[in-house]
């Protein structure tokens, strides 16, 4: 409903049930999901059904609820228990539009605003309003300062400490793929929810960096920019995610050696392994975030290296094997370097220097190698071809 309304297209519809029952469905021919909510399949269409339902807190977290699923429980009942008023709206199957929340006037001011104040009863809805937030940003939503308030008032009741990780990452790898992922950021730490869940993103602002690279200074606010970036230049989320990553460890810079970061590349990639230990990231999302991490400047410097110092990067990054990741490592630097303050339309000539780096290794054949340098060491041969191939391929310095 909410979508249509915005002119955006509707990949799916979802269906609420009302005056029926979970027998009922079942003898149709319907496919329960899940354990935690009346939701079905249709038996052809596969869309899902959910009975109308009202639920009660019982107790802390996302799972602390009774719910009625009675045939009693009108269409009203079930939409006043969602989060947003544009989220509380359906249509009839005579296509009128049922809005007792005012969802349509929200979505024509372009305010993220909850229903009631039933909203604080679920943590997750911190969350969930910083994902639309992230999704409607490019046309202008704003969170409403009374719901503002409730995010505030539930972070300080301690309540986000009752979600699963696993809950966490599902919300943060959705806004992740959102138009402005940024900006899901932006709103937990407007609310105090960053330092909850992310601290080591918290505690990136206010660090400062030296002026001549980073002429936005603060690395948090540097981070942000990168990432709103990386979204401009791929919908990979593991990009995106490596770079909302790669400057983790000047958090922990010591303060007598800020604004520089000596050291910092290993710090983040150590910050990563702790941040996997807490949630569940994709095994794709830490490997490149890793990578990124520990080598985004030697990228950055790429143009003024040894030929045997790119093909180590090169073999650090497993380039030869693994041409689609390193892909992704690229548009990752290329996001840090130019997400900074007056630098989002400038060129990044180092992702074309590596490229040509690597197909000159890889023109490079077994046979060429040991006729160039024979010997018991056959691998040490290529690898000594491919860094003259790269040395004399590569424009002077």
């Amino acid at each position: 409903m909410r979508d249509a309304l915005l002119g955006i297209p509707v990949h799916e519809t979802d269906w609420v049930v009302v005056g029926g029952s979970a027998k009922e469905l079942l003898e149709r021919g319907y496919r329960p999901v899940g354990k935690d909510f009346p939701v079905f399949l249709h038996p052809q269409t596969g869309e899902q059904y959910a009975l109308a339902r009202t639920e009660r807190k019982t107790g802390p977290g996302y799972h602390g609820f009774a719910f009625d699923t009675s045939a009693e429980v009108s269409l009203e009942d079930d939409l006043a228990r969602r989060d947003l008023t544009i989220n509380a709206m359906a249509r009839d199957s005579t296509g009128a539009i049922i809005d007792p929340w005012g969802g349509r006037d929200d979505l024509a001011r372009r305010v993220l605003r909850h229903v009631s104040d039933a909203f604080r009863e679920d943590p997750l809805r911190v969350l969930r309003v910083a994902r639309f937030a992230a999704r409607f940003a490019p046309l202008k939503f704003t969170v409403a300062p009374e719901t503002q308030a409730l995010m505030i008032a539930i972070v300080r009741s301690g309540e986000l400490a009752a979600l699963r990780p696993e809950r966490v990452w599902q919300e943060t790898d959705k806004a992740l793929g959102e138009q402005a992922p940024d900006v899901y950021f932006r709103v937990l730490g407007g609310c105090g929810a960053l330092a909850v869940l992310f601290p080591e993103i918290e505690a990136l602002f206010g660090v400062p960096q030296p002026a001549d690279w980073h002429p936005e200074i603060d690395t948090g606010v540097h981070t942000l920019m990168a990432l709103a970036l990386a979204a401009e230049l791929s919908p990979d989320r593991a990009i995106r995610f490596a770079v909302l990553t790669h400057d983790l460890g000047k958090a922990g810079t010591p303060k007598e050696l800020l604004p520089r970061h000596p050291g910092h590349e290993q710090r983040s990639a150590d910050a990563i392994v702790e941040l996997a230990r807490r949630y569940p990231l994709p095994r794709q999302y830490r490997e490149l975030a890793a990578l990124v991490a520990r080598f985004h400047g030697l990228a950055h410097r790429c143009r003024e290296l040894r030929a045997r110092t790119i093909y180590q990067l090169i073999e650090a990054t497993d380039g030869l094997r693994r041409p689609q990741r390193f892909e992704q490592f690229l548009l990752a630097c290329e996001a840090d370097a130019r997400g900074r303050k007056d630098l989002r339309d400038s060129h990044y000539p180092q992702a074309e220097w590596l490229r040509r780096a690597v197909a000159l290794a890889r023109e490079v054949q077994m046979s060429q190698a040991l006729a160039e340098l024979p010997g018991p060491d056959i691998a040490e041969a290529l690898r000594s071809a491919r860094i003259r191939a790269i040395r004399e391929g590569l424009p002077a310095r």
